[in-house]
């Protein structure tokens, strides 16, 4: 009960002034909605309590950052009920697809009528923080059920388990995206053994990382040097499969003044990503490609 009641702190409603103009069709393949929670209840098994982030104000933020489309990730506070996601997806003109949550009970048929409402995507949380725990059988079940609309699988996976599980990884039939640079330790640099996995991966062909969550790695002790060094290190490794998010509304903050301003974490992307036409593929033509936008 006591965690569960851990409130968020609201995202920055200010971003900072962009370096760069980012380019038509940019896409926010990471952001979730919460609430409002009078349309869309939390559940009562949740972990932490975030404030109210309906998608009004993400379209806000996105107008500010040059953010044109978005992959809505359902948020472990709405359970597997995807009202909102799908809510969301239909009052976007196109703009947003889902992805929602791997829900054991998923049907052939649901995921069918899923994907003709905009979903796009399923994500597992191996995430130990968050609950997640690795079952071997289920996750092949539920992969077996979504394949045959060729759904990408998301996977907020500790860093560890990356290392364990990366013949089921390479197993996966469809497009597998990992979250947040792999949720490596950022201060052990680009050579660690998990981080030489997740290279490995990304290299062979059906393996996505999205460069997300770097405030995430910075909050955890890294310097902002090393999170460059990892982005470069990717993208250097598969330009072609790496993809960019903001995580907004961050609800990983718990403390005050941690908050990340997303024109700051937009801005990154110049250091990630000097190359425009490299940018380019990361923000545009891979995540419209991987998520099936026009």
């Amino acid at each position: 009960m006591e965690s569960r009641l851990r409130v968020n702190f609201p995202p920055d409603p200010n971003p900072r002034k962009l370096r760069f103009v980012p380019p038509p069709g940019t896409c926010d393949t990471h952001f979730h909605v919460y609430g409002p929670p009078h349309l869309f209840p939390y559940v009562e098994e949740r972990l932490y309590t975030p404030p109210a982030a309906p998608i009004e104000h993400w379209f806000l933020i996105a107008k500010a950052v040059g953010i044109e489309r978005g992959i809505l990730v359902q948020p472990n506070v709405h359970g597997f009920a995807p009202a909102v996601t799908l809510d969301a997806v239909a009052r976007s003109d196109g703009r947003l697809r889902g992805m929602i949550r791997a829900d054991p009970s998923l049907t052939a048929a649901d995921v069918k009528a899923l994907h003709e409402k905009g979903v796009r995507g399923i994500r597992f949380n191996f995430a130990r923080h968050l609950g997640g725990k690795f079952d071997a059988d289920r996750f092949r079940k539920i992969v077996g059920t979504v394949a045959p609309q060729g759904w990408p699988v998301d996977l907020h996976i500790d860093a560890d388990l990356i290392e364990e599980r990366a013949e089921l990884i390479r197993w996966v039939p469809v497009p597998v995206v990992i979250d947040h640079f792999g949720r490596v330790d950022g201060r052990l640099g680009v050579d660690q053994p998990a981080f030489r996995v997740l290279l490995d991966l990304v290299g062979e062909g059906n393996v996505y990382v999205k460069i997300s969550g770097a405030d995430r790695l910075m909050a955890r002790g890294s310097r902002y040097d090393n999170v460059v060094a990892l982005a470069r290190a990717l993208i250097a490794r598969a330009p072609d499969r790496i993809v960019w998010g903001t995580d907004w509304p961050h609800s990983n903050v718990f403390e005050p003044n941690r908050t990340p301003n997303d024109g700051d974490l937009m801005n990154m992307m110049l250091d990630f990503a000097p190359d425009e036409a490299v940018r380019h593929k990361i923000l545009v033509d891979t995540p419209a490609k991987l998520f099936g936008f026009d």
